[in-house]
């Protein structure tokens, strides 16, 4: 396999600078994806891989990505090793997240010297990185195309160049981010739907990458969002996730019309589809309005992802999180005050920068009043061109995974005592397939976000009744009644 030339056209390199800007009036744009006429039905013969590393908005993307690879022609393989076409679909959030995709990168350098036809592309979060595609430009020659987050309606044309010009394509953009829709779509599950309902974040939590990754927030318009559920609907799906990199900044980007999330999930509940969630949620624009709305229809679930990422006042402000404990708990109060049933998780980061042996025992004196039903913990990860990334640091590492452990056990005892507290109660299950456990049993997720592995048969998509006869720190087992 030979060295070929790059294209590094400053137009189509990621540049944080650009990235970082607000300035521009995002546009919906509905009619901007196609296919040119020499590359239709290039795949048909051949099959694709997409691999997916991060978030829910990721998994979003990765299904536009198969919908575009599918409507050229290909079709679907679960074998990343034996396929003509792979993508990796990254994630920046964390360095750990980053080292599995350059490794990945490396190891399927093999198939492209086994067969020069063979066409490998890199999308996501890790493509708007100046860095990593400098990295990758000099070290992995055997990648043929590097797409970002916003132009995902552009990989038809990326294909069209990698193929008739056999050079490396650039193709990331560093605006602020339009709203695109009408792209095709292979939804991964034929049961439950994320849908997106903006894009971005204007937050710039001093850790954070994803304000430079995914551009400003930009809210798609309720009416295609409630189209996109009607049409699940009429597919039969029971589940919609509405998802966003804060979903409860929703609406503040419009200037012709007030409509808050609250509104939009008030709206979506009343399409009567069986079941409603979201995520992500900032707790800085979490409203008792939601609550509310949340309180009132039985068709959005009780369960609530709120990340608070540090119990310390000062770290939170470090963090340029704009909120205090104090009023992050009046949010828990009152959602179990209008939601008794409501179960509750979070995000937490260990090890800020100079975080001190205080401040990491706030965050647990912080655990120990919520009780949380599960906690995502992560020690801090270091961002290049984020603010936190030039803050010394003086805890070691050893320290580090010590807190780490210490809260961890913590976050096992608090969800052992939830999932106990559920033996014994009747369930509603959305039926997701066999168990990943035991193929016996069928498992699904209950109203509360629960995981429930349970005899008994049942098609996809039923929502059964399931008596509770078991629990561990990640999962319930039952009867179906």
């Amino acid at each position: 396999m030979k060295k070929r030339k790059v294209d590094i056209s400053k137009y189509f390199m990621p540049d944080l600078n650009k990235a970082r800007k607000r300035i521009q009036e995002s546009q919906v744009l509905k009619d901007v994806f196609y296919i040119p006429e020499n590359i239709q039905n290039i795949g048909i013969g051949k099959t694709f891989h997409v691999r997916t590393y991060g978030c829910q908005s990721n998994l979003r993307d990765s299904e536009n990505i198969m919908g575009i690879l599918k409507a050229l022609g290909y079709k679907y393989n679960d074998d990343i090793y034996t396929s003509d076409f792979v993508i990796l679909n990254t994630c920046a959030i964390r360095e750990n997240a980053e080292n599995k995709v350059f490794g990945e990168i490396g190891f399927l350098k093999q198939l492209k010297v086994k067969n020069n036809n063979f066409i490998f592309g890199i999308a996501g979060c890790m493509a708007q990185e100046e860095n990593i595609v400098d990295i990758i430009l000099k070290k992995y020659h055997h990648v043929d195309f590097i797409m970002g987050t916003h132009n995902i309606h552009r990989l038809p044309q990326i294909i069209e160049q990698v193929i008739f010009e056999k050079d490396t394509v650039v193709d990331v953009w560093s605006k602020e981010g339009d709203v695109i829709e009408n792209l095709p779509s292979n939804r991964v599950s034929n049961v439950k739907a994320s849908v997106n309902v903006m894009f971005g974040c204007d937050k710039f939590c001093t850790y954070c990458i994803v304000p430079f990754t995914r551009g400003k927030i930009r809210s798609r318009k309720k009416e295609d969002i409630i189209n996109e559920v009607n049409d699940l609907i009429k597919n039969n799906f029971k589940e919609v996730f509405l998802i966003g990199q804060n979903v409860n900044s929703y609406g503040i980007d419009f200037k012709d019309e007030k409509y808050s999330f609250a509104n939009l999930l008030e709206d979506v509940a009343k399409t009567n589809i069986a079941r409603v969630r979201f995520t992500t949620s900032n707790p800085w624009n979490f409203s008792e309005e939601i609550i509310q709305v949340m309180s009132k229809y039985k068709n959005i679930m009780p369960h609530v992802h709120l990340p608070i990422q540090s119990g310390d006042d000062d770290i939170l402000k470090r963090m340029n999180r704009h909120m205090y404990i104090k009023d992050y708990l009046k949010i828990i109060y009152k959602i179990r005050e209008l939601i008794p049933n409501c179960t509750i998780s979070t995000d937490l980061i260990i090890g800020f920068p100079n975080e001190t042996k205080e401040q990491f025992q706030k965050t647990l004196d912080l655990y120990n009043e919520v009780k949380f039903d599960h906690a995502y913990t992560y020690i801090y990860s270091k961002r290049d061109g984020t603010v936190a990334a030039k803050m010394e640091d003086n805890i070691p590492m050893e320290e580090k995974r010590s807190r780490l452990q210490e809260l961890n056990l913590l976050v096992e005892k608090y969800s052992k005592e939830k999932n106990l507290s559920f033996v014994g109660k009747i369930l509603n299950v959305l039926v997701e397939g066999k168990s990943k456990t035991n193929e016996n049993l069928l498992f699904g997720y209950s109203e509360e976000m629960k995981v429930v592995n349970f005899e008994g048969e049942a098609k996809d998509g039923d929502i059964v009744e399931v008596r509770i006869t078991g629990s561990s720190k990640f999962s319930l087992s039952g009867q179906k009644i």
